[in-house]
């Protein structure tokens, strides 16, 4: 009869603990083999290379080895509390039902780890009450049901609990753009755990102004995850929001001064907005064109793609000052964006008295722009004659008119004089100090040729300079041309007279004689 007949009448359990013993020591001997001879107190259970490959594949042979590990540990405590066997035996089999439990721990953990997973729930970009742009991001543990989980791995379920399934600890979460750099403030932020069913809410300043960014998210044993996803708006504001970089602007009289707006829509319940202007005088011409400048327009809509729309303000100033207009004075205004639904909200306010309170209270969004009137003087340069003909002892005197046409006072006005070598030049005055707007001053020039001076034409160079708010300004230049004259000799003129009349008197006379003969 074999020594593994089980059958009723004979001697089951020693029969059963021969075959137990048996498969005990073909186990052993597996695993000293698989081992490479280590002592048993070395031993763990054999690896199977498609264990990394399939993890839940590897798991299910850890917790089998496991299982029998365990089962064999207790028949060996038996066997050793009855004196079957020794200490030896008992403690290869604690060995190896140790070595089993930390192989089939580390398996689950190993599938764990694989199964977990953060994922972005929401992320939504708002604008603080101090203007700077928000993302408030939440994140959701979706590594999948715990339950379901335990039922497929056929898993203690104290062992289980006891590993925190549904907890992925040390999440680590920053923003980058496109260039893979932080644009977010605090640049990190850790979360200690993200349970399965309590999404985490983190808000984020952002430092650069975008529509999509990458979230970069680094969790539990090194796992790591970096969607790019587009922001949702804030459609709780309501409204759309102005923002302008070139938000004040020196602009001279008579100039014009463009300031950029862009837009970008938080509200779910409007898409278009009309573009206001309130608190600019109305000598000010103004109107809205596109990002591009090429076209006029009054009202502006977002489509379910676009939700920021670059525009610009265009102004021209007048050309003179005026009691609305003052020179150096800044212009406080707004530009709003009004729901067309509401459009007709600044009938009721009168221009000259708008505050930022009161705009506020009109609930749009809006920017507040400033400009500032600036004046520039103008020199203009007036000559009666440009041309002067004398004699080689004679000398020229004439003027000039300066004229301030411009804006804005000129100070210290300044005439030079570029004349050919020897001539003496004077100019009076030849500096003054300042010119008001529309004022207008004569100079006297005198220019005196040298003793040998020949005959010819000369030419001189007027140069006017002065400063208008400490910027240079300059005049027309002038040239001024001067004929220099032979002399005249009177004596030789008379001599020849008379030689002319007395030839023209001896004709005469010759002519009577032969008349009379």
């Amino acid at each position: 009869m074999s020594i593994f007949s089980t059958r009723p009448g004979g001697s089951g359990p020693v029969k059963r603990y021969l075959i137990d013993s048996l498969r005990g020591a073909l186990l052993v001997a597996l695993l000293l083999m698989t081992a490479g001879g280590r002592t048993p107190a070395q031993t763990v259970v054999p690896f199977n290379q498609r264990d990394d490959t399939y993890p839940l594949l590897g798991l299910k042979r850890a917790r089998e080895a496991f299982e029998y590990a365990r089962s064999h540990l207790e028949r060996q405590q038996e066997m050793f509390d009855k004196g079957l066997i020794s200490f030896q035996e008992l403690e290869q089999a604690q060995n190896l039902f140790a070595d089993a439990e930390v192989n089939y721990q580390q398996s689950l953990l190993a599938v764990l780890f694989e199964k977990q997973f953060v994922s972005v729930r929401e992320a939504v970009k708002y604008q603080a009450a101090d203007g700077s742009k928000h993302v408030r991001i939440v994140l959701a543990n979706t590594s999948g049901g715990s339950a379901d989980f335990l039922k497929l791995v056929n898993v203690d379920e104290k062992l289980f609990r006891s590993l925190q399934p549904d907890i992925i600890n040390d999440v680590y979460v920053s923003l980058l753009n496109d260039e893979g750099a932080i644009i977010s403030q605090p640049y990190e932020v850790k979360v200690e755990q993200l349970r399965f069913g309590s999404p985490v809410e983190l808000d984020f300043e952002i430092l650069q102004d975008l529509d999509a960014l990458t979230v970069d998210i680094v969790y539990g044993n090194g796992s790591r995850r970096t969607p790019k996803i587009f922001l949702q708006k804030d459609s709780s504001v309501d409204r759309v929001v102005v923002q302008s970089e070139q938000f004040s602007q020196e602009v001279e009289l008579g100039g014009s001064a463009s300031f950029d707006l862009n837009l970008e829509l938080f509200s779910s319940t409007a898409n278009t907005y009309k573009l206001e202007v309130a608190g600019l005088p109305r000598q000010i011409t103004r109107y809205f064109v596109s990002g591009s400048g090429e076209a006029r327009l009054s009202q502006l809509k977002f489509t379910e793609r676009t939700n920021s729309v670059s525009a610009a303000l265009r102004i021209f100033l007048p050309d003179r000052a005026s009691g609305e207009v003052v020179i150096g004075e800044p212009i406080p205004f707004y530009v709003l964006a009004v729901p067309r639904d509401r459009n007709g909200i600044l009938a009721g306010l009168e221009e000259g008295e708008l505050s930022e309170d009161k705009i506020e209270a009109l609930d749009v969004g809006f920017v507040k722009l400033e400009v500032v009137p600036r004046g520039q003087g103008k020199l203009l340069v007036k000559a009666p004659q440009l041309y002067h003909s004398i004699e080689s002892d004679g000398r020229v005197e004439m003027s000039i008119v300066l004229v301030n046409e411009g804006t804005r006072r000129l100070d210290n006005v300044e005439v030079e004089i570029d004349a050919p070598f020897d001539w003496r030049k004077e100019a009076d005055p030849r500096l003054i100090k300042s010119l008001e707007v529309s004022e207008e001053r004569s100079v006297k020039l005198i220019f005196t040729p040298p003793v040998d001076i020949a005959v010819g034409r000369y030419e001189f160079r007027l140069r006017t300079s002065s400063l208008s708010d400490d910027q240079p300004i300059r005049g027309e230049d002038k040239t001024v041309t001067v004929e220099i004259k032979a002399r005249t000799n009177l004596g030789g003129i008379f001599t020849l007279i008379a030689l002319i009349l007395l030839v023209v008197g001896g004709i005469v006379a010759f002519g009577v004689k032969l008349s009379r003969r």
